[in-house]
Formats: structure tokens, sequence, C-alpha cells
């Protein structure tokens, strides 16, 4: 039985790149605005190469901004935006800014790279990063290299940034470790609120939601499908004889058989009870029929015990195929015809009727299939 990606899980991903999105668009504005004002700045003091410096830099993040745009490419907006503030700090630290406070503006590096990569990747990055800083700072003569610091600047520097940095790496780390916590407990709760407990197969709200997507691909596309409501006859003598213990052996062993008589399309699910409803995408109803009989006759040569005690279990079906109906009420109001005109007809057998299979080998999983 296939279990499609939570439809829940992918909207909280695309909401989730859409904030980083957003972030990232607002982040570009921002430090857009800051180089014009600083390059006005610069202009007016009259460095002018370091104005012009600057505003190229507001080219390089319009282009990103532009290019994702178009092309809606997180990955790289992301990677755009952390070279190009890689490059614009690496100039800063370089030339020294205004005032030799150039190497300031890296303060802000941190938390961005982390926010935007993985630990790994961020903490790459920023080895890299310090690498460059060290590399200005020890050998101010290097060509492009303009500003000189102090040895008080430097320690503090590098004192002040790597508790930053440190700061930032343990916050991200648990932000993330929270957020797959969530993500799991979520993932586990949603399993469970479509999962029946006692046999591990879909419950009845889930089968529910699957025939409602599978009844909308069959009016778009002209898909069949067909189902079969199966229940296990006198149920409750097995109960009353055995106990509820050997009657909940009884509803997990044949819900483990009936898994491996159907394709991985198709979903089994405790409809309620001792009732199971199977959905058959893209099946005929002969088709439909046909698995229902050598399920019925696997179940009926099948030796289900308890406690060294054998049980008496065999299951009567109804059968129906969207064809004969016109909608998933009637759909569902057929089988139920059909299986009670199968109870009624003596039990352990299959309505509408089709020829028995006693005889039959066991079939694999795609036997019925199209």
């Amino acid at each position: 039985m296939s279990q499609p990606t939570s439809s829940g899980q992918i909207a909280a991903g695309e909401r989730e790149d859409a904030q980083v999105s957003h972030l990232l668009t607002w982040l570009s504005a921002t430090a857009v605005a800051f180089l014009v004002g600083i390059g006005a700045k610069a202009w007016l003091a009259g460095h002018t190469t370091h104005a012009w410096v600057l505003w190229s830099f507001i080219g390089l993040i319009g282009l990103n901004m532009l290019y994702f745009a178009n092309t809606r490419n997180q990955t790289r907006q992301k990677g755009g935006l952390i070279v190009i503030v890689g490059l614009l700090f690496t100039y800063l630290i370089a030339s020294g800014g205004e005032s030799n406070t150039g190497p300031l503006w890296f303060y802000v590096f941190p938390p961005l790279l982390f926010y935007l990569t993985d630990l790994k990747t961020g903490t790459a990055v920023l080895l890299f990063c310090y690498l460059i800083a060290v590399v200005v700072f020890q050998f101010p003569g290097l060509p492009l290299v303009a500003a000189e610091y102090s040895m008080d600047f430097k320690i503090r520097f590098f004192a002040t940034l790597t508790f930053e940095s440190i700061f930032c790496f343990v916050l991200e780390a648990s932000r993330l470790k929270a957020r797959n916590e969530l993500v799991a407990l979520a993932e586990t709760h949603e399993h469970a609120a479509r999962t029946d407990e006692l046999t591990g197969l879909s419950n009845r709200r889930d089968m529910q939601n699957r025939l409602a997507m599978e009844f909308s691909r069959y009016q778009r596309s002209g898909h069949h499908f067909s189902v079969a409501l199966i229940d296990l006859d006198l149920f409750k003598t097995i109960n009353d004889q055995f106990g509820h213990d050997a009657g909940d052996e009884v509803l997990r062993e044949f819900s483990g058989l009936m898994n491996t008589m159907i394709r991985q399309t198709d979903v089994a699910a405790r409809w309620g009870g001792e009732e199971f409803l199977v959905l058959l995408p893209d099946t005929s109803l002969l088709q439909a029929l046909t698995l229902a009989e050598r399920l019925r006759s696997k179940v009926a040569r099948h030796r289900f015990r308890f406690l060294g005690q054998d049980l008496p279990v065999t299951v009567s079906a109804g059968v129906c195929s969207i064809a004969k109906a016109g909608s998933l009420d009637a759909l569902l109001k057929q089988t139920d015809v059909n299986l009670y005109s199968a109870k009624e007809s003596g039990r352990n057998r299959i309505a509408p009727r089709v020829r028995s299979q006693e005889t039959d080998p066991p079939i694999d999983a795609s036997s019925h299939a199209r």
C-alpha cells in the first residue's frame, strides 16, 4: 500500500521556502539602500573610487534579484547573495572602508550565513573568510590591500567575531534541532490520524480522502477504479468463543494477508470493526472480482491460530466499479448492497458472483494489474 506525501508537509515546505525568498528579497533591498547611502557619503567626502565600488555591488545585487525573479531558483539566489556579500566584506576589509571601519560590517555575515546554508557549509565559508581576514591583517603590503590595522583592533575583531560565530552556530543548531523535532512530531501525529492503530492500515478518514482524490482523477481523465468491501464472517463468534485478543490477532493477520495480495498502488483500509475497504485504481470490475475471489480463497485456505487453537475465519466481499455508479456515495452504497447479498447467500463468497478459484495457486500482488 503506497503512502502519499502529506499535503500538509508539502504546504509547510512551500511556506518556508516562500518565507526565505521574501527574507532574501528584503535583505537585498535593504543592502541596496545601505550601499546607496554609504556610497553617497563616500562621494561627498571625496572618496569617489570607494563610492563607485560600493555602487557596483548594487548592480550585482540587482542582477541576482532579477535572476531569481525570472527563474525562481532559490538555491542560486542564496548562493549569489552569499558570494556578493562575501566579496563586499573582502573589499571592505582590504580597503578599510571609511576610517578603517570596513571590517566592522563583517559582523553581519555569520548570522546571515548560517541562516542561508547548513551548519557545515556555513562553517566552511566562515573559516575561509577568516583566512582572508588574517592574510589582509598580516600582510598589509599585498596588492589591493590599502588598510593597516592596529594590533588591538585585530585582537578585538577576531575575539568578538569568533564569539559571535560560535553563538550563531549554537543558535542555528538549536533552531534546526527544534524544527526537526517538531516535524517528526507532526509526522507522527499525522500518521496516527490516518492509520488504524491495530492493523496499521489506513483508517476510514484516510480512505475517504483517497476515494475523493481517486474520484476526482476519474472525473478529470476517465481512469476507472473499483472498490471491494470485505467483512470477516461471524467475527463476533470468534470474540465470544476465543476472546477479544484472538479477534485482534485475526484482524492483524488478515490485514497482513491482504497486503500480500494487493499492488503498491492499491490502498487497503480498516473501514470499521471487522470491515475492510480496498481501493483499486485503474481496475475494472472483472479484475476487482478476480482479486476479491482470490483473497477469499486464500483466507479460506489459511490456518488462523491463537494460543494453539485453530480459528474459523472466512470472508465475504461486495465489489463495485465506478463505471456502475455515478458518484462515490452510489459506489459505496452498491458495494455495501453486494456485501449484504454475499452474506445472505451463505457467506464465504463474493458478490457479484465470480467463478470459484479454490484450486488456483496463490498469486502475487500484480496479478490483477491492467
